[in-house]
């Protein structure tokens, strides 16, 4: 029988964790088809996370002091992890009950399956399903194919959102950037550099969310454009063209993201680094007249 190991990392999450840890053992078909190892690493909650968890009786490790980020606490769930397979969970995720019975299937064929997911949003009170439309009820990604999509930023090809992975136990190795200790863009890449790969047509969790995402705080943008800059001259000599597609790309994220702060003297600096299409332009010149009309019809930062 499989094992899969879940690895949580969580800080004051007293509001969802119990939802959360519910739903990853209440799977369907678990201790029957396959069995959960769920180990949870705190990164020294100050409110009652870990209280809550003590029912539960399950393995929880804390960092010596708070990393800042999950990224840490993944590490050390990686390294105490023992099951055959591995998903990354989020303390405000809610698994759907069939997940893993859904995807372990196709682990015969591929060592990386994916799913979509559903995005709730508290603060709008919307409901954002990001599942592939393409009407198969799988898709297959060749060698390298995600690897390739996302090494150049691209917003297309597989879903890779951290919650949807479940991984064969052979990248285990595989760890997350501590320095900053939110960055994930490298693990992704890394996790499926030479890989084949399975994405499921399905929703199978949800991601709750509150307006004030961590892809809009300035500290969390920098980071993760200067890590990924320095990262991605890992691949430069083997895959130069990617590399300078993923330069361009990671400018032109930036510049959007300071033109949807009204930041435009930065925004119109990074999109003269980014690729200048008639896309690019035309967010170039509203940034001198017009920028309010555009970031109320269009989705600048999705």
């Amino acid at each position: 029988m499989h094992v899969v190991s879940v690895i949580l990392a969580t800080y004051n999450g007293a509001d969802a964790i119990e939802r959360t840890v519910k739903s990853i053992l209440g799977q369907t078909g678990i201790n029957v088809q396959f069995k959960v190892e769920l180990i949870i690493v705190d990164d020294c909650s100050t409110d009652n996370t870990v209280a809550l968890l003590e029912p539960f009786d399950l393995q929880i490790y804390r960092t010596p002091k708070n990393s800042g980020g999950p990224n840490t606490g993944r590490n050390i769930g990686l390294k105490h992890a023992t099951g055959d397979f591995i998903c990354i969970a989020d303390q405000d995720d809610e698994w759907e009950p069939h997940k893993l019975a859904t995807l372990l299937p196709f682990t015969d064929r591929v060592k990386i399956v994916t799913s979509g997911y559903t995005v709730i949003d508290s603060t709008t009170h919307r409901n954002m399903v990001r599942v592939n439309n393409s009407g198969e009820p799988h898709l297959y990604f060749e060698r390298n194919a995600t690897f390739l999509t996302k090494l150049t930023k691209s917003h297309t090809g597989q879903n890779t959102y951290l919650g949807s992975i479940l991984y064969s136990k052979e990248f285990q190795h595989i760890l997350f950037e501590e320095h900053f200790g939110m960055v994930d863009f490298d693990w992704v890449v890394r996790l499926f550099h030479g890989q084949d790969s399975i994405e499921v047509s399905q929703s199978l969790y949800n991601r709750y969310v509150e307006g004030s995402n961590l892809s809009l705080n300035e500290g969390y943008r920098r980071k993760d454009y200067y890590y990924s800059l320095m990262f991605i001259e890992d691949y430069e000599d083997t895959y130069p063209k990617a590399v300078e597609t993923a330069r361009k790309r990671i400018n032109g994220s930036r510049a959007r993201y300071y033109y949807l702060m009204d930041n435009m003297h930065k925004a119109r600096f990074y999109f003269l680094k980014s690729s200048f299409g008639m896309k690019t332009l035309m967010y170039y010149l509203t940034t001198y007249v017009g920028s309010s009309f555009v970031k109320k019809r269009f989705n600048v930062f999705g």
